[in-house]
C-alpha cells in the first residue's frame, strides 16, 4: 500500500508554471459585480484576469491529491478505521482551495479532462454534461480495481456584496469493492471574502455527513464559519457514530492543515474547558469589535490544539515555495495542465489541456487568453442556436443520467468506453 511518505516522494512533473500570475489590482471588480447582488453568477461573463489557468474540470481533479487515504482505507480491516480514512479524504478534497482566490475557467459543454497517475494508483475522467445549469461529472477508479470514486458537481455561485459564496451541489460516492462498501457525502459551502476591498480570503462552512451504506456508520462533521476573532477559522469537528447513533470516536482539526481522531469523552471534556476559557476572553474583547468585519483573521488562529491521546489521520502536503507567485497552486495543481509530448494524439480533442484560452493564460499572454475566451464562448452560443433550429440533439458522450445506486437521487454515472481511445465524432468545441 502506498504510504503518505511514498505519496509525497512520488509527485513528479513540473514544479512551476511557464509564467507567474498577473496582478488584479488594476481591475475594478465592483464595476462588474454591482449589478449582480443576490444573483447566481454562472451566467455572468467575468474578465479573464480573475481566473486561474485551469478549467473547473481540472480543479475538481484535485480531490485526488490525497488518494493515499483511499488506499489506507482499503488496507484497514476495521470499518471504523476505514471511516476515519474516508472522512479524512472528504476533508482533504477541499484542502486545495485554501488561499485559491482565482476562479477556474467555466468548462465548455462537451469539454473533458483525464488524468492517469500510476504513482498514486488511479485514473480519472470528467466531462461537462450540462451548460445551464453548469454540471461537471467525474469518475475515477483505482488502477488495481480497488476503488471507484464518482459524482457530479453543480456549483451555485452567489454574490452578497462583500463576498462570493459557492455551494457545490451534488453527491460524491466512494465504493470499496473489497468490503462491498459504499460511502456518500456532499461538500461544504465555500466563500471568498473581501471581493471589493481588502485582502481576499477563503472559508468553508456547513455540515458534511459521510455515510457507510453497508454498516450504517456515519461521520457527521461541521465546517465552522470563522466567527468573531477568527477563533473558529477553518475548524472542522464531529463524530463517527454507529447505526444507533452511539459516538465511536471524535474527529477534529482544520481543513487547511490536518485532522485528528480521539476518544469522544476526551473530546467533550476538552470542548467544555475550551468553551469556558473562550467565553471569558470574549467578554473582555467584545466591547470594541465591529461585528460586520470581513477582515482576514489573524494567523495565530491557524494552529490546531492537539488533545492528549489523539491520532493524526491526515496532514496537508506542503505547498511549494513559489506557490504564491503561481495562483497559490499546490504541486499537484501545477501539473494538471501539463501537456507532455506522449499525450499528443492520445488525448481526445475535447481535453481541457488543449483549450487555447487556458493555455494562453498559463503562458502569461492575458490579451490572447481574453480574446480566445470570448471566441470560444461565442462559438458555443452559435452551436447552441444552430442546434435549436435543427432536430439534432446534444449527445453527452461519457456519462448518462440515472439514479445513484446508494441514495436513489438523480446522478450522472459513467457510461464506459472512454479508455478504449475511440474518439471519432466528438464535437469541435475549441
Amino acid at each position: 500500500t502506498l504510504t503518505e511518505d511514498d505519496f509525497y516522494d512520488a509527485i513528479s512533473g513540473q514544479t512551476s508554471l511557464p509564467a507567474p500570475m498577473f496582478s488584479r489590482n488594476d481591475v475594478s471588480v465592483w464595476s462588474i459585480l454591482k449589478k449582480c447582488i443576490g444573483m447566481e453568477l454562472s451566467k455572468i461573463a467575468m474578465p479573464v484576469i480573475f481566473n486561474e489557468p485551469l478549467s473547473f474540470l481540472q480543479r475538481i481533479t484535485e480531490y485526488m491529491e490525497h488518494t493515499y487515504l483511499i488506499h489506507r482505507a482499503n488496507a484497514a480491516t476495521d470499518s471504523v478505521e476505514r471511516m476515519k480514512c474516508v472522512a479524512a479524504f472528504a476533508v482533504s478534497a477541499v484542502a486545495s482551495q485554501w488561499e485559491r482566490t482565482g476562479k477556474p475557467f467555466n468548462p465548455l459543454l462537451g469539454e473533458t479532462y483525464e488524468l492517469i497517475r500510476e504513482d498514486l494508483g488511479f485514473r480519472w475522467v470528467s466531462e461537462q454534461v450540462s451548460h445551464h445549469p453548469p454540471i461537471s461529472a467525474f469518475h475515477a477508479e483505482g488502477l488495481n480495481e480497488d476503488f471507484l470514486f464518482h459524482g457530479s458537481i453543480y456549483p451555485k455561485l452567489k454574490f452578497w456584496g462583500k463576498s462570493i459564496e459557492a455551494e457545490p451541489k451534488g453527491t460524491i460516492t466512494l465504493e470499496l469493492p473489497k468490503y462491498n462498501e459504499s460511502y456518500t457525502w456532499t461538500n461544504p459551502t465555500c466563500c471568498v471574502h473581501n471581493i471589493i476591498v481588502g485582502q481576499l480570503w477563503i472559508e468553508q462552512y456547513g455540515n458534511v455527513e459521510v455515510i457507510n451504506h453497508k454498516t450504517g456508520e456515519r461521520c457527521s462533521m461541521t465546517f465552522k464559519p470563522c466567527g468573531l476573532f477568527g477563533k473558529e477559522l477553518h475548524k472542522v469537528e464531529g463524530y463517527i457514530q454507529d447505526k444507533s447513533k452511539k459516538k465511536l470516536c471524535a474527529i477534529y482539526g482544520k481543513w487547511t492543515e490536518c485532522l485528528y481522531t480521539v476518544d469522544p469523552a476526551n473530546f467533550d471534556a476538552h470542548k467544555k474547558t475550551d468553551k469556558k476559557n473562550s467565553e471569558e476572553k470574549k467578554s473582555n474583547k467584545e466591547s470594541n469589535v465591529d461585528e460586520e468585519s470581513e477582515e482576514k483573521p489573524p494567523p495565530d488562529a491557524e494552529t490546531v490544539q492537539v488533545i492528549p491521546g489523539s491520532e493524526l489521520i491526515w496532514k496537508i502536503a506542503p505547498r511549494p515555495e513559489n506557490s504564491a507567485k503561481f495562483y497559490a497552486f499546490s504541486t499537484f495543481a501545477m501539473q494538471l495542465n501539463e501537456l507532455d509530448k506522449s499525450m499528443e494524439g492520445v488525448l481526445p480533442p475535447t481535453d481541457s489541456r488543449l483549450r487555447p484560452d487556458i493555455r494562453a493564460m498559463e503562458n502569461g499572454d492575458i490579451d490572447l487568453a481574453s480574446s480566445q475566451k470570448k471566441r470560444l464562448e461565442e462559438k458555443q452560443r452559435t452551436a447552441r442556436k444552430n442546434r435549436s433550429k435543427s432536430t439534432e440533439e446534444w449527445k453527452i458522450r461519457w456519462f448518462q443520467q440515472g439514479p445513484n445506486p446508494h441514495i436513489k437521487a438523480q446522478d450522472w454515472l459513467y457510461a464506459k468506453g472512454y479508455w478504449d481511445r475511440s474518439y471519432s465524432q466528438l464535437p469541435d468545441i475549441y
